[in-house]
């Protein structure tokens, strides 16, 4: 195999989803040396790989809670008619914009790039391994932010971790989305009734799914919608054997779930399978523990805390991990709480942090923070932190929160 030059560049950005872009994009923007490695060939994460759609709620009554590089996204979908109520948005064109960001931010993309390997040395991260078409490259930053939704470099280079819930270490269960066209909207039950009629379709057999209901979303294109219907048990997101074996199960699921759809839905007998999502939906895999550890009781009560860098209002939302059924806790109408910067700073690692779904919670919290405004808060907030500790020759941890809190606060981040 080929091997290319090493590359030494001032911060490197694992992963091109909400936190990953957010980060390379702030970090740039303030004046930062910034690799992105991504190992599809396009950004966007788990909203163009995963189909996840639509943004779930970043607001607190009439309040916006997620500002910032994230608002610069929501703005840009805005003038393309590409984005409806707020929350509805296309993923193709989501795809542009980022790339029009990333390129005006000046940061250099390294696609279908894929790390394998991250070492420590001294108890710092100092090199990663990065493979693609050009071969093995050995990659040396000064920091690197972990956006990889699953922790990857972090627990790789020897941070400490959680998995699942505490009883039994299982995650959140897996979700392969996807999308009929050709749906005659004009004769759609209402949810309850499509229920109904799911419910009798698994009671004899024709659909076999442990998700409780069937989850439809509208989409930007009128005859189309969107399902986040499948459910995969008993799976690890980390692991080569359970992905492959959750690809094959969600599509099984699919086929079974159009079959019922076009056989028992009025409105739905002409539509067709449109879109599978180009990989599965990982709700939780690695919790990298940090300085601080996000529990639920903060989320609940709307904690705030003095070192607070994002800001949500969504509620604990737990998939069973086990089979079916859906835990739902709500914040007060209104309310909201903050996620510290301690919560992106690996106990023990220098020279890192970790934005996006991995960072330090615990599994109850996690199902609350892991949403796609979130995620692109919390990588806003590494990456100026990251520029921040470049810029004055410190680790990230050392970094003082009143200076980054401004520089969020200049980059339009919503803190309080």
């Amino acid at each position: 195999m080929k091997n290319t030059k090493a590359l030494s560049p001032n911060l490197v950005v694992v992963g091109a989803g909400p936190a990953g872009c957010a980060a390379a994009i702030s970090a740039a923007r303030l004046g930062t040396e910034t690799f992105l490695i991504e190992r599809y060939g396009f950004a966007g994460g788990m909203a163009t790989t995963g189909l996840v759609h639509p943004w779930m709620d970043y607001y607190a009554g009439d309040k916006c809670l997620t500002g910032g590089i994230f608002a610069e996204i929501a703005e840009r979908l805005q003038q393309r008619k590409a984005l409806k109520d707020r929350h509805c948005f296309d993923h193709e064109t989501l795809k542009v914009i980022l790339f029009e960001l990333l390129q005006e931010a000046g940061v250099r993309l390294l696609l279908h790039t894929f790390v394998v390997e991250a070492k420590a040395k001294q108890g710092r991260v100092s090199c990663l391994t990065a493979a693609s078409k050009s071969g093995l490259e050995k990659i040396y930053p000064q920091i690197v932010i972990d956006a990889s939704g699953d922790g990857d470099v972090a627990a790789w280079a020897g941070a400490d971790y959680e998995k699942g819930r505490p009883e039994d270490g299982l995650m959140q269960p897996m979700t392969l989305n996807f999308r009929m066209a050709g749906v005659d909207r004009a004769r759609m039950p209402a949810r309850d009734a499509i229920n109904a009629l799911y419910n009798e379709a698994k009671a004899n057999g024709e659909v076999v799914c442990p998700r409780e209901n069937v989850l439809l979303f509208e989409t930007m294109i009128p005859d189309q919608i969107h399902f986040n219907t499948t459910r995969v048990n008993r799976v690890d997101g980390t692991d080569r054997d359970d992905l492959t074996q959750a690809e094959i199960e969600s599509h099984r699921q699919v086929a079974q779930l159009v079959t019922f759809l076009q056989k028992r839905v009025p409105g739905f007998e002409q539509a067709y399978l449109s879109q599978t999502a180009p990989q599965i939906g990982v709700r939780e895999t690695r919790r990298i523990m940090g300085e601080y550890v996000l529990t639920e009781e903060d989320v609940l009560s709307a904690r705030k805390f003095t070192d607070g860098i994002a800001l949500s209002s969504y509620p604990i939302d737990v998939h069973n991990p086990a089979g079916t059924g859906t835990v739902i806790k709500r914040l007060p109408p209104g309310e909201f709480y903050a996620i510290p910067y301690r919560c992106l700073v690996p106990r023990k690692l220098e020279g890192l942090l970790v934005a996006g779904r991995p960072i330090s919670t615990t599994h109850e919290a996690h199902a609350s923070s892991r949403i796609q405004p979130v995620c692109y808060a919390l990588g806003h907030a590494a990456g100026a932190a990251a520029a921040l500790a470049l810029q004055q020759n410190i680790q990230p941890r050392e970094v003082k929160i009143d200076q980054l809190q401004e520089a969020l606060r200049k980059q339009g981040a919503i803190l309080e």
